[in-house]
């Protein structure tokens, strides 16, 4: 994979979830850093090859185990404007960002959020990452996830985090507080796609995208657990969704299944903080990844943030508190 600095260069094998689907479709899911409409200009282009030979039809129906290349221009255009946000700023060198996001801060602009978000913040704190595809933004964190996310600052770094990301090489890891006492650790391995009747919703699909999550108990309380995950692959929603699938959703998930269930006994005080937690117990604590320019590994990681362990403390003593109810 090379580039210069208007250039790209894009390679990757179609795996079983792509046979029978439009070429168009494919791309989507091999680069979704890109927009289906420029995907689509590059088809049309002769940009794009398959095992060797361009294919400027969008509707091409595909096979498993083919190889695609894409090489284009890249024509950034960049519409948002820069807001000066604050921003906490884990690691920056001239190559890559790394920030610890706070809850309640949208990644990148759309529907019910124009602005305010992640992509304004980093227009105003990178003035040429207008120059990158989605402002160097590779991968994100639901508006009320926090933690770690890593940001591409050149457009050589943005391919080789995508790289990263695509043959999983990249290592995230959350931790999170889930609802029932789970007795061990395992490994969701089931695919996730567009839930068929709520469009905004994620659901387990018989013929979605693959999804793997593995998770290990950190803590054991007596009516929630306190998780730590790992994701192979970087779905939206995959660990909420998951985590609903095997009937144990993250406290406080007003999507999918997360509202508090009070346990018996519980005192006014602990159900005021279980009521009072109003996001996903959900935070992004650890990230790995190969330097894009020294190839270095490195490792960053952050705490939880204030509410989190507030949360922890509560269901800690509650548990304490009621040592015969299970």
């Amino acid at each position: 994979m090379t580039q210069s600095e208007n250039t790209i260069q894009l390679d990757a094998t179609t795996g079983p979830e792509h046979f029978g689907l439009r070429l168009d479709q494919v791309l989507a899911d091999l680069f979704p850093e890109y927009s289906r409409s420029k995907l689509k200009t590059w088809i049309q282009d002769g940009n794009v090859a398959v095992d060797g030979e361009v294919i400027t039809v969008p509707r091409h129906k595909m096979q498993i185990e083919e190889r695609v290349t894409v090489n284009a221009e890249i024509d950034i255009q960049v519409t948002s404007k820069p807001q000066d946000i604050a921003l906490d700023i884990v690691y920056e060198d001239e190559h890559i960002l790394v920030i610890n996001k706070p809850a309640d801060l949208v990644v990148h602009p759309g529907a019910g959020n124009p602005s305010g978000t992640v992509l304004n913040a980093l227009l105003n704190h990178v003035p040429d990452i207008d120059k990158v595809p989605r402002a160097g933004i590779v991968h994100r964190l639901d508006k009320d996830t926090t933690g770690l996310m890593v940001v591409a600052k050149t457009l050589p770094a943005q391919t080789h985090l995508v790289d990263q990301l695509q043959h999983r090489v990249m290592s995230r890891e959350y931790e999170a507080i889930a609802l029932g006492t789970m007795v061990a650790g395992g490994v969701v391995d089931a695919p996730i796609g567009r839930h068929a009747t709520k469009r905004t919703h994620m659901a387990v699909r018989e013929m979605g995208k693959p999804a793997t999550t593995h998770y290990r108990v950190i803590e054991k309380f007596r009516a929630y657990t306190h998780l730590r995950l790992k994701l192979e692959t970087g779905r939206t929603h995959q660990i909420r969704v998951h985590m609903a699938y095997i009937k144990h959703p993250l406290l406080g998930d007003p999507v999918y299944g997360g509202r508090p269930r009070l346990p018996k006994g519980a005192s006014d005080e602990f159900i005021d903080t279980l009521r009072g937690f109003q996001r996903q117990a959900l935070h992004a604590a650890q990230l790995s990844l190969f330097h894009p320019e020294t190839e270095e590994w490195m490792t960053w990681k952050a705490p939880l943030p204030a509410d989190m362990q507030q949360l922890l403390a509560s269901v800690r003593e509650d548990s304490l508190a009621n040592p015969d109810f299970d």
